[in-house]
């Protein structure tokens, strides 16, 4: 698939991932970022959406933010959504992953805005909580809403896959070589030498069953999108 196709793919799903969101009942508004940490995850396809609007729109000073962080300790997952999803249908456990991280703010903060907010990555899009986490040092977020967003990122990562799911100054620090960037246009093989997952195909949605029927109006709408219609046609 052409790298356009995925970009406006992927635009689809963000665009039906807002619908769905500003119905929801939260407590987060504009400044509040007490969850804007440095932890946040995304694909490279996400990644290069971003990278494109960095250097189209005269941003590229803020990668030395990226690389002023890139020393801190961050939460580096060592496997992605699909992959877990997987193993969980293989009745494996999945390998333990560090819980408790540094909670730096994240490198694109300013002033308690995020610098690159339409472009912002589907990790950060899908973050809400029904309480304000300054109160209560953490988020509080609705069962069915983890359900909701664990299928989108699992469509994300089929959309992007044989690209690379990890944190995102990892992946965007990657994607600012240019000769990635253009292999990555082509499909060619990508070899990061930090050992990011490899995103995969969905092997099954992880969508428990007491969610099966209301989750059932949004699949639809994803099974819609064009040039992805086809690809969970055998995922219910």
């Amino acid at each position: 698939m052409e790298i356009s196709d995925k970009l406006d793919i992927l635009g689809q799903i963000y665009d039906i991932y807002e619908t769905f969101s500003t119905r929801l009942s939260v407590a987060c508004v504009r400044g509040c970022a007490a969850c804007c940490t440095q932890n946040v995850t995304m694909t490279t396809l996400e990644g290069y959406w971003i990278v494109e609007h960095l250097i189209s729109s005269g941003q590229i000073d803020l990668f030395q933010r990226l690389h002023r962080s890139a020393h801190q300790e961050r939460f580096q997952p060592t496997v992605t959504t699909n992959e877990l999803a997987a193993l969980c249908m293989q009745g494996e456990d999945p390998p333990e992953e560090k819980s408790d991280w540094p909670r730096a703010a994240c490198p694109f903060l300013s002033n308690n805005e995020c610098l690159i907010y339409p472009e912002r990555p589907f990790g950060c899009r899908c973050f809400f909580s029904t309480q304000k986490c300054e109160t209560i040092a953490s988020a509080v977020v609705d069962p069915f809403l983890v359900t909701v967003n664990t299928l989108f990122l699992q469509v994300i990562e089929q959309i992007d896959e044989g690209g690379f799911f990890g944190n995102m100054t990892d992946v965007l620090l990657f994607l600012e070589s240019e000769a990635q960037r253009k292999r990555y246009e082509v499909n060619a093989s990508l070899n990061h030498p930090g050992g990011l997952p490899v995103n995969r195909c969905i092997p099954g949605l992880l969508v428990p069953p007491e969610h099966h029927l209301r989750i059932q109006p949004i699949l639809e709408k994803i099974k819609n999108v064009r040039l992805f219609e086809r690809s969970l046609g055998n995922q219910e």
